[in-house]
């Protein structure tokens, strides 16, 4: 099975990191950096799991992820939303636009590759 994720984020460093991170686990990594057009590039790209940063040129992760959970085709998708604030309020916000699973940037390797891996398993059992 090919696993794909669609990694929405605009800082380099991470993009590279976590590019390198999930492709080493066996994931197909696209990326895209503007919030303006990402939900476009979701229904384009039709990944199994969108890692998706809260903070983005264009729309803010939050408002992308309260479109995706608004159409019938990304509705149930599993979307992992980063943030560098690490607030509870962003967390709370982003929990009641239907977030999937909330990560504190700085992460560890170990935390990505679980919550992906979580996420897609809870994806392939509904």
């Amino acid at each position: 099975m090919d696993r794909h994720v669609l990694l929405i984020e605009d800082e380099p460093n991470i993009i590279e990191a976590i590019r390198f991170l999930l492709t080493r686990d066996g994931w197909s990594v696209d990326t895209h950096s503007d919030g303006a057009d990402a939900v476009e590039a979701i229904r384009d790209a039709g990944p199994d799991l969108v890692i998706l940063d809260l903070m983005l040129p264009g729309k803010s992760g939050l408002e992308i992820l309260r479109d995706l959970r608004a159409l019938p085709e990304t509705e149930k998708l599993p979307v992992l939303m980063l943030t560098a604030r690490g607030q509870s309020r962003d967390r709370e916000m982003a929990e009641r636009a239907g977030v999937s699973r909330f990560m504190t940037k700085p992460f560890s390797n170990a935390e990505v590759l679980t919550a992906v891996r979580d996420l897609l398993a809870q994806a392939s059992q509904s």
